[in-house]
């Protein structure tokens, strides 16, 4: 019972030594051998330290050591945002408002022959607030149902939509890695973008699959939410935050905005498997729940409309042509 009782003990100590082996393997200066050497050191070090160091004391003092070197050499992995970025995410978003008009730089508007072949453009736009209708949430989907990637889109009765993506930041020639996103790899971006771009991009020249559905929310919180992402962007432009695949991504950074304007729901296990999202939103009936869920999906996908429109000036409208209504707030 004693021996089953110090090895539920020494558990999380292990899955924690997993987590700072990778952490260095992939993080710590130097070629890849010695990365993963050095990770696979600390990894040995935590679990013979368990194993063979006594008394007690002794052995959480050495755990303490090793652990604390990894905090101080992470703590030196800072993020930046001096680097040498792809072009897609060079110039982050930043943002004044004065009364109610929100001026927004650096809002992403790119013309797209390929993923990869496109031309820049990025704008300057201006927002009148006291015209939002609403907001808008966009799931896109790549791979797994359980996976996808989540955008907000403000809708606004005078100007075409603005869509934000909370993303990584990639240097030129570096590619996504979900495990590296758990490991200060990619710095957070907010993509302030034309949903021309944004969905555009997804639907026609990545083939991914792309829902669409009105939010329930007041014009009133739904420019309160618009703020504090604004807000969150100059933070960003002036204090670069790493990306955490886990606890800051594209779907847990919406609920923390959402919470800031004083909307607190629940914690779901489908935040994390956000391919699930949907179903959660319309169990608590923030989208719209006059249609049975699967006939709401399947109205809610917008490839085929995005596809038509192509760089169509009224895209935005055509993609929510025959889409089930905002519920109202």
């Amino acid at each position: 019972m004693r021996k089953l009782l110090a090895a539920l003990a020494a558990l999380p100590v292990v899955l924690a030594a997993l987590w700072c082996g990778l952490a260095l393997g992939f993080r710590f200066p130097g070629p890849t051998v010695i990365r993963h050497g050095v990770g696979g050191l600390f990894v040995i070090g935590v679990i013979a330290t368990l194993l063979r160091v006594r008394p007690l004391t002794r052995k959480l003092g050495a755990l303490a050591v090793l652990f604390g070197l990894f905090a101080a050499f992470y703590a030196t992995v800072r993020p930046s945002n001096d680097r040498d970025w792809s072009p897609e995410v060079a110039n982050p978003p930043t943002g004044e408002v004065v009364g109610d008009t929100l001026t927004l730089h650096n809002v992403r508007n790119f013309q797209y022959r390929s993923d990869s072949d496109f031309t820049e453009r990025w704008e300057t736009r201006t927002y009148d607030l006291s015209a939002i209708e609403g907001a808008d949430l966009f799931l896109s989907y790549w791979g797994s149902p359980m996976i996808a990637h989540t955008i907000v889109s403000w809708d606004f009765s005078n100007s075409p939509p603005l869509a934000v993506s909370i993303e990584t930041r990639k240097e030129k020639g570096e590619e996504y890695s979900a495990v590296r996103g758990f490991f200060r790899e990619y710095e957070l971006y907010y993509v302030a973008a034309d949903e021309r771009d944004l969905i555009g991009l997804r639907t026609n020249h990545r083939d991914e699959q792309v829902y669409l559905y009105r939010v329930r929310i007041s014009p009133a919180a739904a420019r309160d939410l618009l703020l504090d992402y604004v807000k969150t962007m100059n933070d960003l432009a002036a204090r670069p935050r790493w990306y955490n695949a886990g606890i800051d991504n594209c779907t847990t950074g919406i609920r923390v905005h959402v919470e800031h304007i004083g909307s607190v729901r629940p914690w779901d296990w489908r935040i994390l498997a956000n391919g699930y999202g949907d179903q959660l939103m319309y169990e608590r009936g923030n989208i719209n729940t006059d249609l049975p869920f699967d006939e709401l999906k399947q109205r809610s996908n917008v490839v085929a409309r995005a596809q038509a429109a192509g760089d169509s000036p009224d895209f935005s409208a055509r993609i929510r042509d025959g889409l089930p209504p905002r519920p109202k707030p």
